[in-house]
């Protein structure tokens, strides 16, 4: 799973919900997570930014376990 994945799910936020918050579409959100889309750098910042991640952005887009 993504680290945007997990951080996202461990706010119990729709993928929906973050791309309002983002303010992006809820399909460019859902199809980042599922790798059929590459971020592009201001997609991550945005992202980033939503979810309160103070690292690199580019780290959203690790993988990692469930508890990220």
């Amino acid at each position: 799973m993504l680290r945007l994945t997990a951080l996202r799910e461990e706010r119990r936020w729709s993928r929906a919900e973050l791309a309002r918050r983002a303010r992006m579409g809820n399909a460019d959100v859902g199809r980042i997570e599922s790798g059929r889309l590459i971020a592009y750098p201001g997609q991550l910042v945005k992202l980033a930014d939503a979810i309160g991640w103070p690292d690199d952005p580019a780290a959203l887009l690790d993988e990692v376990g469930s508890d990220a």
